[in-house]
């Protein structure tokens, strides 16, 4: 009887996550202020996804894109993030107070433009966000949202169209 011959189960290193984490905090911040306006938030948001990582690091370090994972922690989280902040707000206007916004300096022109994305619909602001700030490819931004590319594909288009009109500028 021959014996059956199996191939080698190859199992990718897990990077440390200390590593990792020092890596692509600066680019999940970056994502995350994208998505906020806040750099406060945008830390806060990194820093959850990086938690729950961390938590699951023997199995998320051997993805093939841990990065990905990552990021689509925070775009999900960035929502629920969203909804308490205007809830928060909600409750501090009906109670009379008022809130300061936390103000990052950049070029005012920049800053039209964040405020404008911010003001988009959810999916259409993550879209934008992922493409322009973290430079991810339709197909990334699909994985990462969890949608169909061309659904990805119609969030960019529908966010570009709406951003021209809100900015003024003519396509």
């Amino acid at each position: 009887m021959d014996a059956e011959v199996t191939e080698p189960v190859v199992v990718r290193p897990v990077e440390p996550f200390e590593a990792f984490y020092r890596r692509e905090f600066p680019r999940m911040v970056a994502i995350g202020f994208a998505l906020s306006g806040s750099r406060p938030a945008a830390e806060d948001l990194a820093q959850d996804a990086f938690i729950a990582a961390h938590q699951s690091w023997d199995r998320i370090g051997r993805y093939e894109n841990p990065q990905a994972w990552v990021r689509r922690v925070m775009v999900n989280r960035s929502v629920s993030a969203y909804r308490s902040r205007l809830s928060e707000a909600r409750a501090i206007l009906r109670l009379g107070g008022q809130r300061q916004s936390v103000v990052e300096p950049m070029d005012p022109e920049d800053a039209a433009f964040w405020a404008a994305v911010r003001g988009l619909p959810t999916r259409q602001r993550q879209a934008v966000v992922l493409h322009y700030v973290e430079d991810l490819a339709v197909s990334e931004i699909a994985e990462t949202l969890g949608c169909a590319v061309n659904t990805a594909k119609a969030h960019l288009h529908k966010a570009r169209k709406n951003l021209a009109v809100k900015l003024g500028v003519t396509p």
